[in-house]
């Protein structure tokens, strides 16, 4: 199973938000920090905000900061919502698999990608973070050349 390029992101973003302290970096940093389009950046940016998992504040002294639920949010539950409801594989597409209503792949994929949430589930955005990933994170957060 491969993760959304924006469930990427946003998993990425709030680790980078739950290392950021005091500094309240803009959603274009961040965009530059991880090299994805800016745009892009944005439209995760929006969601999350929307989740209530990040506040965005515009103008002189705006940015982006990690709310309380955002760093005790489940990854299991974030992936999720980003990746949504849909199977690992599309059983019912333009060209429907003629094995549809005798097929036992279709359960076992689906019992598999509920067990890949499953797992993480118990995980939150703090946890993600910890020694030793944080000061890493940190550190190369802060971009080349700086201080």
């Amino acid at each position: 199973m491969r993760l959304l390029r924006s469930t990427d992101l946003a998993l990425r973003l709030l680790m980078r938000l739950a290392v950021a302290g005091d500094a309240s970096p803009t959603t274009r940093e961040v965009a530059g920090d991880m090299d994805v389009p800016y745009t892009h950046a944005a439209k995760v940016v929006a969601e999350l905000q929307h989740m209530g998992l990040v506040d965005a504040r515009r103008g002189r002294g705006g940015g982006l900061t990690l709310t309380a639920k955002g760093r005790t949010a489940s990854v299991g539950a974030l992936v999720r919502t980003f990746e949504g409801d849909g199977d690992v594989v599309d059983c019912e597409g333009a060209t429907p698999c003629p094995l549809n209503s005798a097929c036992r792949l279709r359960g076992a994929l689906r019992r598999a990608q509920e067990a890949f949430f499953a797992a993480l589930d118990p995980l939150t955005v703090a946890d993600m973070v910890a020694e030793p990933t944080g000061p890493l994170l940190l550190g190369i957060s802060r971009g080349p050349g700086a201080e």
